[in-house]
């Protein structure tokens, strides 16, 4: 009778099972690059891309060598591409050397002046970001920005002119008055949604009106323009003591508000993913059903919330008023207020990412001014360039189609996982420890 033979030759050995599962398979491969591109932060990145092209042909069109040149393309095309390459070779590298470096700088100071200029425009634009980002990751949409600012930059200015402290001291409750004024503004429009529903959009767009002429009417009074003429619409110059200590020197316009917009940002991270108010603030703003059954005051933690945005773009208005300016003006908010909305969707309401925003349109605002000193090209271009950004980001779907990009839902199989598409069946309820 014969004996069975053994299989101990053909049977996987330990270490080859091992190896076969550490080796990924091309579908898992392929399943990681579709959901790359199709994540939030390519589709950001493409978004502004998407920008720049559009730009590029407008600043194309606009140039009248360009539009000569395209008179005769089909006989010397050459010519054609010589002059829209060097259109906008001379339009981007302006774009960098007024918000990077100017290489073409004949001393050092001008040379890293663009980058310094970058970051201070940046500085209000990240803290306000963060102030509606905050709002929005509540499901609340604070369009009141701009009055906010106001009320911040009246209370900071009064604090720095009225009053006389030691330095440090003077500064910190000028910044702490922007806070107050700030958060007395955005806390109207919270306890006026929590309590009677009022709609925050409207209530903050007529707040923001009624700051505007506050403003005017509180730049006549002599306790911010002094013994001056009635007709100056000019507060008097913060004191010393009050105004933020400069980070590059004398020759530059970057001050410590910039090293404040960090702080806030990193505490804004803190209060959204760390803390017990952070996650009441979240799970209002992904399902106020859920976080009522779980115990939460949705009127409070709304109350709370645009008190907190209307905070941030009260401290926003304290780099023009104690930084840059060191006085007050009718312009003093500019369109900051309504930027920070563009910044903080372009982050995704996420603080990294509104610092990122902040710094790009920062650097869109320093370049503007050396991009129009480009020939055929006009300032305005920067503002179509930010306007089209806002756009590509509003449409992800649109983005989407542009680069055939995976559609999320087809990766997640069913919904899209961001929060602003959460369907409510979907949300967990809450449990009571973890509120």
């Amino acid at each position: 009778m014969s004996t069975p033979s053994t299989s101990s030759s053909t049977a996987p050995t330990p270490t080859d099972q091992s190896e076969e599962r550490s080796a990924p398979s091309p579908s898992s491969q392929s399943a990681l690059l579709r959901q790359v591109a199709s994540s939030p932060a390519v589709v950001g990145l493409l978004a502004i891309l998407a920008a720049l092209v559009l730009s590029s042909i407008l600043i194309l069109a606009a140039d009248s060598q360009v539009r000569y040149t395209a008179g005769y393309l089909l006989n010397r095309p050459g010519d054609f591409l010589h002059a829209a390459g060097s259109t906008l070779s001379e339009a981007y590298s302006s774009l960098l050397r007024g918000s990077v470096l100017d290489w073409r700088a004949t001393t050092g100071v001008r040379m890293i002046r663009p980058i310094t200029d970058t970051l201070t425009n940046a500085t209000p634009l990240i803290i306000a970001g963060l102030g509606v980002a905050v709002a929005f990751r509540a499901g609340l949409f604070n369009i009141g920005g701009q009055g906010q600012m106001i009320l911040g930059a009246i209370t900071a200015c009064y604090v720095g002119i009225a009053w006389n402290l030691p330095p440090v001291v003077h500064l910190l409750l000028a910044v702490v008055g922007a806070a107050l004024g700030g958060l007395l503004w955005g806390g109207i429009a919270g306890v006026l949604k929590a309590r009677t529903g009022a709609n925050e959009v409207i209530v903050t767009i007529m707040l923001n009106s009624i700051a505007a002429h506050l403003l005017s009417q509180v730049l006549s009074l002599k306790a911010f323009n002094g013994e001056g003429e009635t007709g100056n619409r000019k507060s008097l110059t913060v004191a010393d003591s009050a105004q933020y200590p400069s980070l590059a020197g004398s020759s530059f316009r970057l001050h410590a508000g910039f090293l404040l917009a960090l702080l806030a940002a990193a505490a804004v991270w803190w209060l959204m993913e760390r803390s017990r108010l952070g996650f009441q603030l979240r799970a209002t703003g992904l399902n106020p059903d859920a976080a009522r059954t779980a115990g939460m005051s949705v009127p409070r933690v709304t109350s709370l919330v645009m008190m907190i945005s209307g905070a941030l773009c009260g401290i926003a208005a304290s780099a023009p008023v104690l930084g840059t300016q060191k006085s007050m003006d009718e312009s003093v908010a500019g369109t900051i207020g309504f930027d920070a909305i563009t910044v903080a969707l372009l982050g995704r309401s996420r603080p990294v990412g509104t610092v990122l925003a902040g710094l790009l349109f920062g650097a869109l605002r320093a370049g503007g001014t050396a991009m129009q000193a480009a020939p055929g090209t006009h300032i305005k271009i920067v503002l179509v360039l930010q306007s089209t950004i806002v756009l590509f980001i509003a449409a992800p779907p649109l983005v989407r189609a542009i680069f055939r990009l995976p559609e999320r839902r087809a990766l997640t199989g069913g919904a899209d996982p961001s929060p602003a598409s959460v369907p409510a069946a979907a949300t967990a309820t809450p449990t009571a420890k973890e509120a």
